[in-house]
C-alpha cells in the first residue's frame, strides 16, 4: 500500500518548489545566486525523500484492547 497523501500532497509540491527556486529564480539574482540554488536543491532533495517515504509507508492495523 502506498500513501498517496504523503507522496502527492507533500513530496511533489516540494520537488516543484525546489525546481522553481534552483533553476528559474536563482539565475535572476546576482548576489544570492549560490544561496538560492542551495536552498532550492535542498528543498527538492527533501521532496524526493518524502516522496519515496510515501511510497514505502503502509497503514498500521489498529490495535484493539
Amino acid at each position: 500500500m502506498t500513501s498517496k497523501q504523503i507522496s502527492i500532497g507533500i513530496g511533489i509540491p516540494m520537488i516543484i518548489t525546489g525546481i522553481i527556486l534552483a533553476f528559474l529564480l536563482a539565475p535572476l539574482q546576482g548576489d544570492l545566486k549560490d544561496t538560492i540554488e542551495f536552498v532550492g536543491s535542498l528543498i527538492g532533495i527533501l521532496g524526493v525523500l518524502i516522496f519515496i517515504a510515501g511510497l514505502f509507508s503502509r497503514k498500521v492495523p489498529q490495535i484493539t484492547s
